[in-house]
């Protein structure tokens, strides 16, 4: 990469090349710690969307894609996972200037995205259909796993490489062809991705990748009549409607959307565990993360004691640039997430929300000229307010307080999302039942904000449609066809349904 004082340059990857927009024109991507651009990425538009779907298209029914065996696709998945190893760093530096993230989360994230490709690179051939004793007689039934065919993946901002890997990876191993629309803000380390896709040996259009403006490219993606599903991450309000435009053709859809997550304390907790863990579940990534535990729900009894803790330990999170290894808290992503997440200070204050910690934006000489929000703890929130139930998307902690496991399980699940959720408590008792009553996808026990290529993630409500990761995640790029072969030596009465 060319250094910040000049700006890189980057070309789409569309049908197995390397190429500018149709247009020739480019958008600068903006390095968050630095508030200056860094990067020059190609601004596609329908005549963009149009070719690499066609590419994807062509790949699947033309090219040799289609004529691989699950066991081929499933090598080549696992040749990129070994390709991603070496280049894990420097994917993750990418990553960082794009979106401000911390360098030592980037690099966990760059070097673990590489299990998703070789846990379905493993899987690819285990995919069955199976034969059904049917209720006919002289006939053999049975069924097969087909891909869906072509597959729109829409990329957020906040970790593109590992959310990419979570759509990417399954829907390669079905058998399917893919394009990828990465978020205007941080389209740079998905380009960059590109070239061990190139090395690892795909064929031309398998994987492709467009890069622009929702309106101009995004729409045209999800509309195109050869596009067969929709995988999105993103907030609920893009993703009713990409829904919506998706519907319009009869396309499948997964959807990973926002989230408002309770992470509930109760009286009997390892209390500097569960302080630990509620730091973890919102202001790590600068609380701009789906999962973010945005809502600690506290039970009164330790209410006081535990809030003093609390803003304690978060006070002191190291501020500044995200390549530094004792770097805490970085940057807000882009110039739009930064505006939302302060009038959003404005509102919970508006409201009557008492910040006890932070509050506003952060002028600490550390910060430079980046896009820094101080991190944010509301105190005398109720569940009605504004801030308790929109997401922020930023480091901005509402705390409600609690009487009984009934009220924290009517606090928790009184929100439009449903993505996950926290419990803190030693009664396992307690702990079974909360994670059984509790709408949320995923229900973290005594831990917060952990993930797994082995276990599905995704949302109750709001939150979404379908799941990410684990066994089940291929199927949702697969379609079952159901094959009848008649036995019988004479066809019968031609007239009646058999």
């Amino acid at each position: 990469m060319d250094g910040d004082t000049q700006l890189s340059k980057f070309k789409m990857w569309i049908g197995g090349e390397w190429v500018e927009s149709a247009s020739g024109e480019y958008f600068e991507s903006d390095n968050p710690f630095l508030g200056k651009p860094w990067a020059l990425i190609p601004k596609g538009n329908a005549q963009d969307a149009d070719r690499a779907i066609r590419a994807a298209h062509e790949a699947l029914t033309k090219g040799p894609w289609g004529k691989m065996t699950a066991t081929q696709r499933g090598a080549l998945l696992r040749k990129l996972g070994d390709l991603i190893g070496p280049e894990s760093k420097q994917l993750a530096e990418v990553e960082v200037r794009d979106n401000g993230k911390l360098f030592a989360e980037m690099s966990a994230q760059t070097a673990y995205m590489a299990q998703w490709y070789y846990y379905f690179g493993g899987l690819a051939d285990k995919i069955e259909g199976s034969v059904i004793p049917i209720d006919k007689p002289d006939t053999f039934n049975y069924t097969r796993q087909e891909p869906i065919g072509v597959v729109v993946a829409i990329i957020p901002w906040n970790s593109p490489l590992l959310l990419t890997a979570w759509k990417l990876a399954p829907a390669l191993a079905a058998g399917c062809t893919v394009v990828i629309k990465p978020s205007e803000f941080t389209s740079a380390s998905t380009l960059e991705f590109m070239k061990l896709i190139e090395q690892a040996g795909f064929p031309p259009g398998v994987v492709n990748v467009v890069t622009g403006f929702g309106a101009e490219v995004g729409g045209p993606l999800v509309e195109h009549p050869l596009t067969n599903k929709v995988a999105f991450t993103g907030s609920d309000r893009t993703g009713a409607m990409i829904y919506q435009a998706a519907a319009k053709g009869m396309k499948r859809v997964t959807m990973e959307l926002g989230g408002k997550s309770p992470n509930i304390v109760f009286d009997d907790a390892e209390i500097d565990n569960a302080v630990k863990g509620v730091i973890s579940g919102i202001f790590a990534a600068t609380g701009q993360t789906c999962i973010a535990g945005s809502r600690l729900l506290v039970q009164k009894s330790i209410h006081d004691q535990f809030v003093d803790k609390l803003v304690a330990l978060a006070g002191t999170a190291k501020m500044g640039n995200p390549m530094n290894a004792d770097t805490q808290v970085g940057p807000v992503t882009n110039p739009p997430q930064f505006r939302k997440i302060l009038d959003y200070l404005d509102i919970a204050k508006g409201e009557g929300a008492n910040p006890v910690l932070g509050g506003s934006k952060a002028n600490r000489p550390e910060c430079g000229d980046g896009w820094f929000v101080e991190p944010t703890i509301f105190t005398g929130v109720n569940n009605r307010m504004r801030i308790a139930q929109e997401e922020v998307f930023g480091p901005v902690l509402s705390v409600i307080p609690f009487e009984d496991e009934d009220q924290a399980i009517e606090i928790g699940n009184d929100v439009v999302f449903g993505l996950a959720a926290g419990v803190w408590t030693q009664n396992m008792r307690r702990a079974f039942k909360m994670a059984e009553r509790l709408q949320a996808g995923t229900v973290w026990v005594n831990t917060y904000r952990a993930v797994s290529y082995l276990s599905p993630f995704g949302g109750y409500k709001k939150s979404g449609i379908g799941r990410e990761s684990g066994q089940d995640m291929i199927r949702e790029y697969l379609q079952t066809k159901s094959v009848w072969i008649s036995l019988a030596t004479e066809v019968p009465n031609p007239f009646v349904l058999r």
